[in-house]
């Protein structure tokens, strides 16, 4: 049976879990991390970075677990700089062509600035008028599709 982080990560959001930390835990399994800690690091990136409305969370989930799984860790290597960089503008430009951007306030059609640092209670209204459990989904599909891409690949190439 396939594992479907896209409905996980719907199911975090939905259990109150900000869009950032519903995509992020929704991969957990795949880096070593403890739950407590994976849910800090990506706290503060729901609501577009703390409510700022700017990047999309379920965006900065994705990043994340892009850069954990794929990232780079010598400040020299430019190559690997370079790819990395090439992986993240292929996934924001994945999830934008799905969802017409990646900017949190321009999802929501929200004004200019940010909102109130006050989050809004999870309510039926709230799920009603917000898309926001249908982009966790979206972000949380295109890296599970990244990485199946990238494990064919590997397999095929070992071959």
């Amino acid at each position: 049976m396939k594992f479907d982080r896209a409905e996980m990560a719907k199911k975090l959001f939905e259990e109150g879990y900000n869009c950032s930390q519903s995509v992020f835990l929704a991969f957990q399994d795949l880096y070593e991390m403890e739950f407590e800690t994976a849910l800090r690091l990506s706290s503060s990136f729901g609501g577009g970075m703390g409510r700022l409305r700017e990047v999309c969370g379920a965006v900065s989930g994705m990043f994340m677990v892009a850069g954990l799984l794929y990232g780079y860790s010598d400040p020299e290597d430019q190559e690997a700089k370079t790819k990395h960089y090439e992986r993240i503008q292929e996934l924001a430009r994945e999830f934008k062509e799905q969802n017409h951007s990646i900017i949190c306030r321009e999802l929501l059609g929200l004004d200019e600035g940010a909102d109130h640092p006050t989050p809004a209670l999870r309510t039926k209204e709230y799920y009603e008028v917000r898309p926001c459990v249908e982009l966790v989904g979206s972000a949380a599909e295109i890296m599970e599709h990244y990485i199946e891409e990238r494990n064919i690949r590997w397999r095929k190439s070992r071959f």
